[in-house]
């Protein structure tokens, strides 16, 4: 009998073997990379995340755990309007975090 229900794929992840790497070069070239805490206003107030999956919010969080294989994908969605860092309580430069993740897409992390 179906009832419609199914077991959700796991969201572990094993940081022993995923490579960091990107997220150390983007702390690297953008130091207010580690002051974002996750809170959420530069996704409540992206234009581009009303009008496709974009989420910065996601993107840090995956870039911080190393999972890169769709990173630079969601990187290209960002219209760089600049708003989220306008509003962002940290004053995280979201623009550098997205144009550096851009930058690093063919380049062999050193």
């Amino acid at each position: 009998m179906n009832f419609g229900y199914s077991i959700n794929q796991s969201s572990k992840v094993d940081m022993d073997n995923t490579s960091r790497d990107l997220a150390k070069l983007l702390i690297k070239y953008e130091p207010s990379f580690v002051s974002c805490f996750g809170c959420g206003s530069c996704t409540a107030t992206c234009t581009a995340g009303r009008f496709t999956s974009f989420n910065f919010r996601m993107l840090r969080l995956n870039a911080m755990r190393g999972l890169t294989d769709n990173l630079h994908a969601e990187a290209e969605k960002c219209m760089l309007c600049g708003k989220c860092q306008m509003i962002c309580p940290r004053g995280v430069n979201t623009r550098n975090i997205i144009l550096n993740i851009q930058r690093f897409k063919n380049s062999k992390i050193p």
